[in-house]
């Protein structure tokens, strides 16, 4: 089986294929993001024209915005202002005659996770990117659940203190609250500064409070982080763990998997893996 897996970005488009479960060539170019509708078409055009020639039995793609799952509709996708409502299922299998999936960035990073990363041995998972937001994808079952209009898992705009989980758990919260980004603190964190230091274990207790939430609404085995503050995990994990300890159902607490995405090109592969979930594939 050859799938295209494409990552629509606000800057560049990436296309990779997948044979055999496995990623065996990737292609990339920027987008024209402030251009027309058919713009930003063309530039998908024009890099899935490096494959041609490839016979393929399906494309997948993930996008950074709310979609008609069943239509294959994009709704007002992230820094691309011309993309208001984008019939991108309809245009894409007229054109290359193969079924094609599109969902939101969240749900193919939670599809990846399980078709291609840690979550392999799991059911029922969630995948949390955490990066400038806090988004979130569910697979219950083995099969992604995206909800009725593509809104499922979104745990970081529940209220949570004077604002939203999203506000104390993602990227944003180093810059509103201390004027400096993840990436600083890391660096900080890394020389050993005992600022930086705090500040990730005040982290990881607000994330925690987070995967609790998660935890009582989805009950999943696993629960995978991606995105860039995940890449601080070491910092924050200790006071994340301490956190959750005390989640009412202590049984749950002490079953539940973390960990962070290990898997290059994620959002590619995850693309790639909605038509593996829409075909049932185990």
């Amino acid at each position: 089986m050859k799938l295209l897996g494409i990552d629509l970005g606000g800057t560049n488009v990436r296309v990779g294929l997948v044979e055999h479960q496995a990623l065996t060539r990737v292609e990339s170019m920027p987008i024209t993001s402030g251009g027309s509708e058919t713009d930003v078409l063309d530039n998908i055009h024009d890099v899935l024209g490096k494959f041609s020639g490839v016979p393929i039995d399906g494309i997948g793609i993930g996008v950074p915005s709310v979609v008609d799952v069943e239509q294959g509709i994009v709704y007002d996708v992230q820094n691309i202002p011309s993309w208001k409502a984008v019939p991108l299922k309809k245009i894409m299998e007229e054109r290359y005659r193969v079924p094609v999936f599109v969902n939101n960035d969240a749900n193919c990073f939670a599809a990846g996770e399980k078709y291609f990363g840690n979550a392999t041995p799991y059911q029922n998972i969630v995948g949390l990117i955490i990066g400038t937001g806090l988004g979130a994808g569910l697979i219950i079952n083995n099969r992604l659940y995206a909800g009725k209009n593509c809104g499922a898992g979104e745990f970081g705009n529940i209220p949570y203190k004077d604002h939203t989980y999203e506000y104390y758990c993602s990227g944003q919260y180093f810059t509103r609250e201390f004027g400096v980004t993840g990436k600083d603190v890391c660096e900080k964190a890394d020389a050993g500064d005992a600022l930086a230091l705090a500040i990730f274990r005040k982290y990881g207790a607000q994330l925690g409070e987070a995967i609790k939430l998660i935890m009582y609404a989805v009950d999943p085995e696993a629960i995978i982080l991606g995105g860039s503050v995940g890449k601080s995990f070491r910092f924050f994990q200790e006071e994340m763990w301490k956190t959750i300890k005390d989640f009412a159902y202590s049984q749950s607490a002490e079953k539940i998997h973390i960990d962070v995405s290990k898997k290059e090109n994620i959002a590619i592969l995850g693309a790639a893996a909605l038509y593996l979930d829409a075909h049932g594939k185990e």
